[in-house]
């Protein structure tokens, strides 16, 4: 039998630890949610804390923070996109099964084929089977059962973080301006745009900066989604992929929906239809085959 290589036990390692600590986002927000946190805190707080652990970590290995001119106007448009993308997760959570809204997100690396077509790259069969197959366990995950039907609402603005993340996946691949940023440095600074849009929607809306946010379990969680889905979950990525490559790295990423379904379920007491679960199974299935067989 063959041992596996010491790159394989870095990086299986940590792709399973990116996946599962990105699926844990409905663990930290959905208390905050109900206890009537405002996103726009909940959000600042979280990327605020993130750029806090990453400037330390960046200071720590001594990196160097210049960026040229064209790359900060391509960092402020990766940040806005990031910055949607978690503002879209989180407003789906009121509208349907925070599992259900996590996983739908999950579909973003089909998004990111079809966008790529109208880039002239033009996707392989694999790829055109994978979408067809993708949207068919949309399809069915969002039927719902005959006790409750789905709110198309959660569904679009869940399609639509996963959509704006595709863009973000998209520039980050295809921009040669940003090529030699560390994906560190990378991170720090998408967030640093979302902390100021989401301090400037507080302002603007009057919201208070701490709304509802009282309670130590409270900021516990705020942490717990700074470190654990953001911040731990863009490490071990990188790891992943450096020792095992993109493609590996991308497969295991189906412990996100995996986990998010788990922690909505078993924490949440959230439905879980037989339809969602065969939707979520065809979803996984098609974008695991998508990415082993593309080897992209």
């Amino acid at each position: 039998m063959k041992k596996l290589s010491k790159n394989a036990l870095i990086g299986y390692p940590a792709g399973i630890i990116t996946g599962i600590t990105y699926g844990l986002n409905p663990l930290f927000a959905v208390p905050l949610m109900k206890n009537g946190g405002a996103i726009e805190s909940i959000l600042f707080f979280r990327y605020f804390f993130a750029v806090l652990m990453l400037a330390a970590f960046l200071v720590i290995r001594k990196q160097r923070f210049r960026i040229s001119g064209k790359q900060a106007g391509i960092l402020l448009v990766l940040g806005l996109l990031y910055t949607a993308s978690s503002l879209f997760l989180f407003e789906a959570y009121h509208y349907i099964a925070s599992g259900l809204a996590t996983t739908l997100v999950f579909l973003y690396p089909v998004l990111v084929a079809i966008i790529m077509v109208f880039l002239k790259v033009v996707p392989s069969w694999p790829v055109w089977l994978a979408i067809a197959a993708t949207f068919g366990g949309v399809l069915i995950m969002t039927q719902g059962d005959g006790a409750q039907a789905l709110n198309p609402l959660g569904v679009l603005l869940s399609l639509g973080s996963a959509l704006v993340y595709a863009l973000f996946i998209v520039i980050i691949n295809r921009s040669k301006a940003i090529a030699s940023i560390s994906n560190s440095l990378l991170t720090c600074c998408t967030l640093v745009v979302g902390t100021f849009v989401f301090l400037g929607k507080i302002l603007y809306s009057g919201t208070e900066l701490t709304s509802c946010i009282t309670t130590g379990t409270d900021w516990f969680n705020l942490l717990g989604l700074a470190l654990l889905p953001t911040v731990v979950s863009t490490a071990t990525l990188a790891v992943a992929s450096r020792n095992i490559g993109a493609t590996k790295a991308s497969v295991l990423g189906v412990f996100e929906p995996i986990t998010a379904i788990l922690v909505g379920t078993l924490m949440f007491s959230e439905p879980l239809t037989a339809n969602i679960v065969i939707g979520i199974v065809i979803a996984i299935v098609a974008v695991t085959f998508m990415i082993t067989v593309t080897k992209r």
